[in-house]
């Protein structure tokens, strides 16, 4: 088993209902304890969120007293910002960066951590997220459901459509195959297997701290994420500017979490699938994912793949205005709002682009 320190870091914002499981399953790990750092920080939660990490007492049968580092704030960072603060905080050569509505399988560092030993080339790592229904979980021995995927990481089409991969899928394995498979060091008969995927996405992913300070943006004011975005998107640019940079993306069908997620950035679907989930996210979120997809691609896209795919490009953005006109029109005024932060964007555009170390063709081939 790998000896490297690991540190889980989670941004937290009024997770009264899930912190309990959550911090269970970071104390369940069967990864070495002392090698396990854990650091929350409180984004002035209002609810009882820091009385139950206070407290210690996130399970009753572990016997374990929690080792945890809290940091408080006073204002809402928003969870990447909050990340990054942490990142100063922690020593671990791999980050798990842990959203609060995630629950961990007992073997999820193991396992993630021995495959990205494999490659020292992988700077992030995605794991198999299931998806839970917090409401629907007994209080006590509770069995996870091992059924409907919730994402397999980020997949990205030629009109910049993005999808969760998997998303609402009952799991017959179909995403497990052609994966690339290495005997374990030990004399276990399991396997690790992975595959590349264009980007891991925010939930839970795992990085190589490495990596992550390999994203930083003079521009961004040696920033690793985009204080602009604030929310929603900024997991996107980052694992896009990361795939720019060099470095691997992999999904891991062994490295196992569940998500309570309550909303959606896409279905792997067509129109009517996008119409149906749109009617469930609150209009500001929309609005704040169009705005930062839309910065993201302003950044992180190639000049030539632009071209390459303007046709398909500008089909989707044809049918989605459409769209907007008749029933979202304040989807509008988004607009500005790009119009207003693109001379900043522009530049951290000029800086990716004189760092990047791959070819408009090599990240092509990531565009299906």
């Amino acid at each position: 088993m790998s000896t490297q320190i690991v540190t889980i870091n989670l941004v937290v914002y009024n997770g009264e209902k899930y912190i309990r499981q959550c911090l269970d399953a970071v104390l369940a790990q069967s990864y070495p304890h002392e090698l396990i750092e854990i650091n929350i920080l409180d984004n002035n939660s209002t609810d009882k969120t820091k009385e139950i990490i206070k407290s210690g007492q996130w399970t009753v049968d572990s016997g374990q007293l929690p080792k945890f580092s809290l940091f408080e704030q006073s204002e809402n960072l928003g969870t990447w910002p909050g990340q990054e603060e942490l990142l100063k905080h922690g020593h671990g050569k791999y980050v798990v960066a842990l959203s609060v509505d995630v629950i961990l399988h007992p073997d999820f560092i193991k396992n993630a951590i021995e495959a990205m030993e494999r490659d020292s080339r992988i700077g992030a790592l995605q794991a198999k997220v299931y998806k839970y229904d917090l409401m629907r979980l007994p209080v006590i021995n509770y069995q996870l459901p091992i059924t409907i995927i919730d994402t397999l990481g980020f997949q990205i089409f030629r009109s910049r459509r993005l999808i969760n991969i998997g998303h609402g899928e009952t799991d017959h394995g179909k995403y497990d195959q052609n994966v690339s498979c290495y005997a374990r060091a030990s004399q276990d008969t399991a396997k690790i297997c992975y595959k590349q995927i264009f980007a891991v996405e925010g939930a839970v992913p795992v990085f190589r701290r490495q990596a992550l300070e390999d994203c930083r943006l003079e521009s961004q004011n040696n920033k690793i994420i985009d204080h602009d975005y604030f929310w929603y998107g900024d997991d996107l640019d980052l694992a896009w500017r990361m795939k720019l940079f060099g470095w691997k993306q992999v999904y891991t069908p062994s490295v196992i979490a569940w998500h309570d997620r309550k909303t959606t950035k896409a279905l792997a679907g067509g129109w009517y699938e996008f119409i149906k989930i749109r009617k469930t996210v609150p209009m500001f979120k929309r609005r704040l994912d169009w705005r930062n997809t839309t910065l993201t691609i302003i950044k992180n896209d190639f000049a030539t793949n632009l071209l390459r795919d303007l046709p398909y490009i500008l089909w989707r953005q044809l049918r989605l205005w459409t769209y907007f006109l008749f029933f979202e029109p304040s989807m509008f005024l988004e607009i500005f709002n790009v119009a207003k932060l693109l001379p900043c964007m522009l530049k951290r555009r000029k800086e990716i682009m004189q760092k990047t170390k791959i070819l408009p063709r090599e990240f092509h081939q990531w565009i299906h």
